[in-house]
Formats: structure tokens, C-alpha cells, sequence
């Protein structure tokens, strides 16, 4: 866990449009806040990744996606609230609920409500956050603090301290309307 005065810094960070690295279940993360364009912007330039590929947003509890969930089907609903907290990540219809700088050229937005309780805590003080591997685009996610500093040293406004949380592989990645497989664990 974070300490307060740590959270509330990371806080002050991402609501300036700060890109910040922390752990997750089983890699290295990059992060910012969605909604500051700029920040997104950077986040996508430092990874070196085009923005035409969409990012994974990321939550502490799934009511912190409310604004793109409360129209789903039943049915999809209980999909997401039977998988979440947990290392699922789900293509979700945003129906223009988000910016394109998030969505990329896609229709769907990839969420994930995180188990980590680093992320947790600063989704708690946030909201929502980016989260993309903490790596160059090409290069492999990074898996240690260690990694991300050579990867990119200088270039990020923080690095929370934690561990990762003891998964071997990132998220599989599905689609919430067709349960087709994008990315297995």
C-alpha cells in the first residue's frame, strides 16, 4: 500500500498530466489520466505507440465504468461483474463515451477493473487510469522498476514504488460481444 501523502502527490501528478509508471499483476505499467488529451499524447510518444491501436483503461471497481456500462445488455453486464476484480480484460462498445485519443480506431474500448492494490488505490484517488505494458513499443514489458528506468529514464514524472502482483502473463483480452479471444493470458 501507498502511503497518503504518496497517493495524494500521484494524484496532484496525473490531474496535472503527469505519465507515471507502476506495477501491475504481472508487468510494468504506464499511466496517465484519459481525459488530458496532452498527457495521452506524451504516454503514446514515450512507448512510441500510434494512437490508431486504442488503450486499455484501467479501474479499482467496476462503478468507476459506469459511464460506459449502464446501458449493456444484462447479460454482458454479468459477464464483466462475474470477472472483475481480476486479470480480464473486455473490449466494451464505448458508444462515443470516450476520446479517440483512448479508442483509437476501434469501436470497443479495452477495460480491466485490477486486483493489484497499487492501482486500486491510485484508481480510488483518480478515477480511471491508461494502462499500457511499460515498454517501447517492439521491446519486451518491462518486469522490474529496474526496466523501467532504462527504458525510460527521464521521460516519466514518476515511478510508484510496489511489487508486481505474482502473474506470469498480462490480462487476456476478449470481446465482450463475441467472447472471441484477442489476446490469451
Amino acid at each position: 500500500m501507498l502511503a497518503h501523502w504518496r497517493t495524494t502527490r500521484l494524484n496532484s501528478l496525473l490531474q496535472a498530466g503527469g505519465v507515471i509508471a507502476y506495477p501491475t499483476e504481472a508487468v510494468w505499467g504506464l499511466g496517465c489520466n484519459p481525459w488530458i488529451g496532452p498527457a495521452v499524447e506524451r504516454l503514446l510518444l514515450i512507448k512510441q505507440r500510434p494512437v490508431a491501436k486504442g488503450l486499455i483503461l484501467v479501474a479499482g471497481d467496476i462503478e468507476q465504468f459506469d459511464f460506459l456500462l449502464w446501458d449493456l445488455p444484462d447479460g454482458q453486464l454479468a459477464k464483466l461483474q462475474l470477472s472483475w476484480p481480476g486479470a480480464n480484460t473486455w473490449l466494451v462498445p464505448h458508444q462515443g463515451r470516450l476520446p479517440a485519443w483512448i479508442t483509437g480506431q476501434h469501436d470497443t474500448v479495452a477495460l480491466r477493473v485490477s486486483t493489484h492494490p497499487v492501482i486500486r488505490q491510485l484508481c480510488a484517488a483518480a478515477g480511471p487510469l491508461v494502462s499500457t505494458s511499460a515498454n517501447p513499443a517492439g521491446r519486451p514489458s518491462a518486469r522490474s522498476r529496474l526496466r523501467v528506468e532504462q527504458y525510460f529514464h527521464g521521460e516519466l514524472d514518476a515511478v510508484v514504488p510496489g511489487a508486481l502482483g505474482g502473474q506470469r502473463n498480462p490480462s487476456i483480452i476478449r470481446d465482450l460481444r463475441t467472447e472471441k479471444v484477442i489476446r490469451a493470458s
